[in-house]
């Protein structure tokens, strides 16, 4: 179990499957660059997050929900939770909510703008979240959903031993991350181009550190103000 003030960034799971550089720049050295990816990301989060609670049927919407484990060490928002009316043959059986009638079964919904993927990175979120939720609500959540925009679809995702594996051995190398203050040296490969710190990164030139790449370009700036010595 993690203290409170050990919490990482949930979101941060996400980056570091898919790139533990990306995930040293962006919350160790907190460099971030906007492309046109993340800024489509952003406008779609605030769209979601903006919304009302809404009950449909049988479900219960809630929005920009408060997550947090101990066990993994992290803390975020999950876009939506829907809670699903339990039956009498319902399994998991679902949980007492405060002021609902019922029980319930949550249900994480996170939104993405692009398309699912080949890697494991969105899914490990979506799992961390299930994870937060069934330690913070005592009752199993067994699986969830994305919501893409490029699709417009949902596609469902089973919180499986494997995915719960990964996400957990995810949450454990994070912190190793966070501990070593240490920033990967860049493997370039074909995700590279679609990534927003990719000037940062400079994969192809082998650059360790942004921050040592912002030095660089800053004293190479200076030398050209000076000119040519007398």
């Amino acid at each position: 179990m993690y203290p409170e003030d050990a919490l990482l960034p949930l979101s941060a799971l996400q980056h570091l499957v898919f790139c533990e550089r990306q995930a040293a720049l962006i919350h160790v050295e907190q460099a971030w660059v906007e492309n046109v990816f993340t800024v489509e990301g952003t406008h779609l989060h605030e769209a979601v997050d903006g919304g009302e609670a809404e009950s449909r049927g049988d479900t219960r919407i809630q929005r920009s929900v408060g997550l947090r484990s101990l066990e993994l060490g992290v803390t975020g928002k999950a876009d939506v939770v829907e809670f699903r009316r339990a039956g009498g043959d319902t399994r998991p059986p679902g949980v007492v909510i405060p002021g609902w009638p019922d029980r319930w079964v949550p249900f994480p919904v996170e939104y993405k703008r692009g398309k699912p993927k080949r890697h494991r990175a969105d899914e490990v979120q979506l799992c961390a979240q299930g994870l937060c939720l069934e330690e913070m609500l005592c009752t199993p959540v067994l699986e969830g959903a994305f919501f893409y925009g490029k699709t417009r679809r949902r596609h469902g995702v089973s919180f499986d031993e494997d995915l719960r594996a990964a996400t957990r051995d995810a949450a454990n190398r994070l912190h190793q991350l966070f501990e070593s203050g240490r920033t990967p040296p860049a493997e370039y490969g074909p995700k590279c181009e679609d990534c927003s710190l990719i000037g940062l990164c400079s994969p192809k030139a082998g650059v360790r550190s942004a921050m040592a790449y912002l030095r660089r370009m800053m004293a190479q700036s200076g030398e050209s103000s000076r000119g040519p010595e007398e």
